[in-house]
């Protein structure tokens, strides 16, 4: 039997994020959001990784594949570090947290990049955005970016795969690649998209999602 699936939405992002994937999915799923990821946040609310790790871990029913995107990676990392017990597989989709890669001026330049190829596709996404609230996602934004990933994908257990569009700037081959070699993870670029897939390339994203649900028990 497969393990249900939590999907964890972007940076900004709300369910709807996932709808495109989502369609294509067989095996159970909920949406989990969180402050900063589909949620506006409270002005003393902590929205580092790690404190948004024991969040999500309070809205995860049974043992579970946590589906990440771009900065939610950084928080399903954290949540399969501090709660093994809580979960069967990770998926990260277009992982960020490349401590070289910390610099607001590159970051943005990186996102329009990527987010070229793919305009015609994304431009119903500014409404999760503004649900979210633009300070919230800011906030957020900030405590991702001094969140060095690769310093904790190695004490991961779980298995891992990672995928990413070829299109993206914001999380490179070279990024996917030394993720997937800290965590003994699988790395896939997909022959199209860039840093939305689970936006352009939904059905892909889903049948990994799929297979990694699949995996049997410690795996």
């Amino acid at each position: 039997m497969s393990a249900p699936i939590v999907l964890v939405p972007g940076l900004g992002l709300g369910p709807e994020s996932y709808a495109r994937t989502a369609e294509h999915l067989v095996t159970p799923y909920h949406v989990v959001t969180l402050p900063g990821y589909g949620e506006p946040a409270g002005a003393r609310e902590d929205l580092h990784p790690r404190a948004l790790a024991v969040a999500l871990a309070e809205k995860i029913r049974e043992r579970s594949v946590l589906v990440g995107h771009s900065a939610s990676c950084q928080v399903v990392v954290e949540t399969a570090v501090r709660y093994p017990e809580l979960v069967h597989a990770l998926v990260l989709v277009a992982p960020t947290g490349d401590a070289r890669m910390s610099s607001w001026v590159d970051r943005a330049v990186r996102l329009v990049g990527s987010a070229i190829p793919d305009v015609p596709k994304l431009v119903r996404i500014s409404p999760q955005y503004a649900r979210t609230t633009l300070p919230s996602i800011a906030r957020a934004g900030e405590a991702s970016r001094i969140h060095d990933l690769a310093a904790v994908m190695p004490h991961v257990r779980a298995p891992v795969v990672l995928v990413r569009g070829k299109h993206d700037l914001m999380c490179t081959k070279e990024w996917l690649e030394q993720l997937a070699e800290l965590s003994h993870g699988e790395a896939r670029t997909l022959e199209t998209g860039a840093h939305m897939p689970v936006v352009t390339n939904g059905p892909e994203v889903a049948a990994l999602i799929e297979r990694a649900a699949a995996l049997p028990e410690n795996s």
